[in-house]
């Protein structure tokens, strides 16, 4: 929510980092003296926005604890982030759950329309793409326990539905690529998304009625998670970046977690993520639906139709391979 005398962040410096030097004196003020020295770095994970830091809080009784700081921070993960995980440590409460817990935090700084949180430092370490089995099935209850929170937090009506994507450019922009770009099976990659060309339409209308159930994380993989670490007590699986959580269908967390694994899938370890998180979400009494195996395998035929126009990022030979198996195969299926 915008606040009345908030002001726009015209006039501050447009590089994160800079920024937050420039309002390191302001947020030690919001946090009235208990933040301690922020040591601000470029994590590894990041692709832009908010800087992050390294501090300490100073409770009640005298000790301080390792926190992480965060400024400015989007909206969406602004609000999911902090509602989801407030905490006071001071009191010995914290807040069960698979997202980072929240010390302080606010939607405005120094009267500027700028968020940040001070979030708990987790220790664990990021997952990283090499996963034992353990760790995959623990991702998904990780997003399912999400899926839980999320709702309660607030319940998913159906007008939060999000913008879909524009299916036919991006089909447009595969056939260029797959064209300009000579890839393997270059014929069978024409044949297939000519095909899915011309069943485009029926395609997108199906995916466009599933029903709007879930707050979808929006960007579940390995590196989006953390273990707290063993000085917590707490082995839980905790999701770190809440940016593109949106209103769809659970089966997309799903099948996004399981295509960054199309042609590697012996790293999943027999885990199949659709199934698997269909039967955590009955564990949890949630409803999966009786068309959720239908409803994956649209969006598994959508993305693998879209992968040629993504080379830069997707142009892997095995997950384009897998890929193409898709086109044909769920092209068949669906599209006759």
């Amino acid at each position: 929510m915008r606040h009345p005398r908030a002001q726009d962040s015209e006039g501050l410096s447009s590089d994160p980092q800079a920024l937050a030097s420039e309002l390191t004196p302001a947020l030690y003020d919001a946090c009235e003296g208990r933040l301690g020295p922020i040591q601000w770095f470029r994590s590894t994970w990041q692709m832009g926005g908010a800087a992050t830091g390294l501090s300490t809080w100073h409770l009640d009784d005298g000790r301080t604890i390792d926190v992480l700081v965060k400024l400015p921070v989007g909206h969406t993960e602004f609000y999911w982030t902090s509602n989801l995980g407030r905490w006071n440590p001071s009191n010995g409460s914290k807040p069960a759950g698979s997202t980072p817990r929240v010390i302080a935090g606010a939607d405005t700084l120094a009267n500027y329309d700028l968020a940040w949180l001070v979030e708990e430092r987790l220790k664990g370490g990021t997952l990283g793409s090499d996963l034992a089995k353990e760790q995959v099935v623990g991702l998904l209850e990780a997003a399912v326990d999400f899926h839980v929170r999320a709702s309660q937090v607030r319940p998913v009506r159906e007008d939060d539905r999000s913008p879909p994507p524009d299916w036919a450019h991006l089909i447009e922009r595969a056939r260029a690529s797959v064209h300009d770009n000579h890839i393997e099976h270059e014929q069978r990659w024409r044949d297939g998304l000519k095909k899915v060309k011309r069943g485009l339409d029926s395609l997108v209308a199906h995916w466009r009625r599933r029903a709007i159930c879930t707050w979808c994380h929006g960007d579940l993989h390995p590196g989006n998670a953390m273990h707290r670490g063993p000085e917590s007590g707490d082995g839980q699986i905790v999701l770190i970046d809440l940016a593109l959580v949106h209103a769809g269908h659970w089966v997309e967390d799903a099948v996004y977690l399981e295509r960054l694994y199309w042609g590697h899938e012996h790293l999943l370890h027999g885990v199949k993520p659709v199934s698997a998180m269909a039967k955590l979400r009955r564990a949890r009494g949630l409803k999966t639906g009786d068309d959720y195996a239908h409803l994956a395998n649209i969006r598994r035929l959508l993305m693998a139709s879209c992968a040629p126009a993504f080379l830069a990022r997707e142009g892997n030979p095995a997950y384009l391979e897998t890929a193409l198996r898709l086109v044909e195969t769920l092209g068949h299926d669906l599209l006759r």
